[in-house]
């Protein structure tokens, strides 16, 4: 949200601090993109220093929406403009679902940063007048929310916004309601910290470098960023794509790259070799393998991975050869 109320200056560094978070989104989703050509291996964005990359980036974000969106209505709910900016985010997000739905069907973005901002700044509403204690506890139990109260009725699609699932949703950018709406609370309690101390004074009077001009244009049109910012990126990948095309690597290890990557962020080597071979030979048998690196593996395919992994859980953890159970690896 703009934070520039009626008769208020608008206060400069916070532009540039959105703009920063902004070219970090922008640098991820290079990295991203190169990934998806296949320039990085498989799962590196999503594992490690890349991941904890994105989860700060996403927090920064959302807590300058919490800052702005207590500056633009501290004193009154300017409805006017919050409506407007509102169904502008709203329509960006219907595209950005719409986009996604058609391009990868089997990961689009059903919620991503743009519908958790319009959600939150609908719900953020009732929190302005919440006194700063009070709001840090809050976003503190939204925060840990999704690790106390994730159910099995929240594995229903219809509740995979909310973010109390037991398992994570396939989408390529999912930032459900909770825990992130923590973040938002944070940047609303944190910014009524700083009118009350003065600090929000001080900083208005901080005019940007020549250096951090780009960042506060940015920040200033944070939304035309957004959405103009990955279509440019890649097209710039597909053309380097054109020139000089990545090195072609067999689907098996590729597959297993990406599920070495994603199971050694909460095991060990031993398990996630032996996890990983598993998963990766029982597909090549299968003749599933380049139905899943397709990315449309469909609902039946999802099933049969989740069985997988519970068979290849096993051998890995027990040592347990299951192919001698099923010799034919007959489908079940």
């Amino acid at each position: 949200m703009r934070h520039q109320a009626a008769g208020k200056p608008r206060i400069e560094i916070i532009d540039v601090a959105r703009g920063g978070a902004l070219v970090a989104m922008a640098v991820y989703h290079f990295g991203w993109d190169l990934e998806f050509f296949g320039y990085m291996d498989a799962g590196t964005t999503v594992t490690g220093g890349w991941r904890l990359f994105a989860r700060a980036i996403a927090t920064s974000f959302l807590f300058l929406v919490g800052v702005s969106l207590f500056l633009a209505h501290e004193k009154r709910i300017r409805w006017a403009g919050f409506l407007k900016r509102l169904a502008m985010i709203t329509v960006a997000a219907g595209v950005i679902s719409a986009a996604t739905w058609f391009a990868l069907p089997q990961g689009f973005i059903f919620f991503g940063i743009l519908h958790h901002i319009a959600v939150a700044s609908l719900l953020g509403l009732a929190f302005l007048r919440f006194p700063a204690w009070l709001l840090l506890v809050v976003a503190a139990g939204l925060v840990v929310a999704p690790h106390v109260f994730s159910a099995p009725l929240f594995d229903a699609p219809a509740l995979w916004w909310v973010g109390l699932s037991t398992f994570r949703p396939p989408s390529n950018d999912y930032v459900p309601l909770l825990p992130w709406f923590g973040a938002v609370i944070a940047g609303i309690g944190s910014a009524r910290i700083a009118r009350d101390t003065g600090f929000l004074h001080s900083i208005a009077l901080l005019k940007p470098s020549h250096w951090q001009a780009p960042f506060a244009l940015a920040g200033r049109h944070s939304l035309a960023f957004y959405l103009l910012h990955q279509p440019v990126l890649i097209a710039c990948v597909w053309v380097l794509a054109q020139l000089w095309p990545p090195t072609a690597v067999p689907a098996d290890i590729r597959f297993t790259q990406a599920c070495m990557s994603q199971c050694a962020e909460t095991r060990g080597a031993e398990f996630c070799a032996t996890y990983c071979t598993c998963f990766t030979d029982t597909l090549e048998a299968e003749d599933r393998l380049d139905l899943v690196m397709s990315g449309q593996p469909g609902e039946e395919m999802q099933s049969r991975l989740s069985q997988i992994a519970t068979e290849c859980t096993m051998r890995a953890e027990t040592g347990s050869d299951l192919t001698q159970r099923n010799p034919t690896n007959e489908r079940p």
